[in-house]
């Protein structure tokens, strides 16, 4: 993997910064989108010469020091954080052969994980890899998504399921959004070096011209926030993602889908089939 993705991430937060966040006065003569090369070097403690290297891809080995000063100078939250430190781990090198497009190792889901969806039944949810595989869900999630076909494919992938099936529009309310969060995750973590996502991205650029289409996002990819899914019988669920990382060598998720107010509540309860007496509990 090259530096550029490294590089890009930390140009596009310094040009995305207004100089107002961080004290800085506009000029009236002021060109440059964002904040100036020599303004965040000045912030973070570095030579201009140096955040010129990164920016382009020429100095793949940052320090710890180095990337906690941009994180603080870029106004980063803990997310983007750890999202510039895998950049700069990938950038160096520092992924394992495996990753880096070989086989990869068939993840196994550990019992305790598989116990923890059960445990959250009959709430939406499932468990996916980082190229998106879907890997085990509640019985709740299987009956909100029965009517698409997104379990139909084995594995199911949901990333392959927005981009490449036309049911995946009729199911989520603001399709082009969804879209984009889908791609930028999958970019995330084909760029830190996981193999599956890797490949996934090229069979995508060329099976979904929406995908090809998109811009590679070098940002973070959104983790928890609202939706709108389209039930056949229960009309428009409005859901709050709540993502989960359960502690495993391999980068695993577990997205939980919960109703975001009363009627979504009450219409989702009659989907997945939860007893009217255990609703509002």
């Amino acid at each position: 993997m090259s530096g550029t993705e490294l590089g890009a991430f930390i140009r596009a937060r310094r040009e995305g910064l207004s100089p107002r966040d961080v004290g800085l006065s506009v000029g009236a003569r002021r060109r440059t989108p964002g904040l100036r090369r020599m303004e965040l070097a000045g912030l973070a403690g570095l030579s201009v010469e140096y955040l010129t290297r990164l920016e382009q891809g020429r100095d793949r080995r940052p320090s710890t020091e180095v990337l906690r000063s941009l994180a603080h100078a870029l106004r980063l939250t803990p997310q983007e954080h750890t999202h510039l430190y895998r950049l700069s781990k990938a950038a160096a090198g520092d992924v394992c052969e495996g990753q880096a497009g070989g086989a990869d190792t068939a993840v196994t889901v550990r019992p305790s994980v598989a116990a923890l969806l059960t445990r959250l039944e009959p709430t939406p949810a499932f468990l996916r890899d980082a190229a998106g595989d879907i890997l085990a869900h509640t019985r709740g999630f299987a009956a909100l998504v029965a009517h698409t076909g997104l379990l139909e494919s084995e594995p199911a992938n949901l990333a392959w399921f927005v981009f490449r099936d036309p049911r995946a529009r009729q199911m989520v309310g603001d399709w082009e959004q969804v879209a984009r969060e889908e791609a930028a995750r999958l970019y995330a973590a084909a760029a830190v070096g996981e193999g599956s996502a890797r490949r996934l991205v090229e069979v995508l650029r060329s099976a979904s011209p929406d995908f090809a289409a998109s811009e590679q996002h070098v940002g973070p990819p959104a983790g928890a926030g609202a939706q709108v899914w389209h039930h056949p019988e229960a009309g428009a669920l409005r859901l709050d993602r709540e993502c989960l990382t359960p502690a495993t060598s391999a980068p695993l998720e577990i997205v939980v889908l919960l109703p975001a107010d009363t009627a979504t509540q009450e219409a989702l309860d009659h989907v997945v089939g939860r007893p009217s007496a255990m609703m509002g509990a």
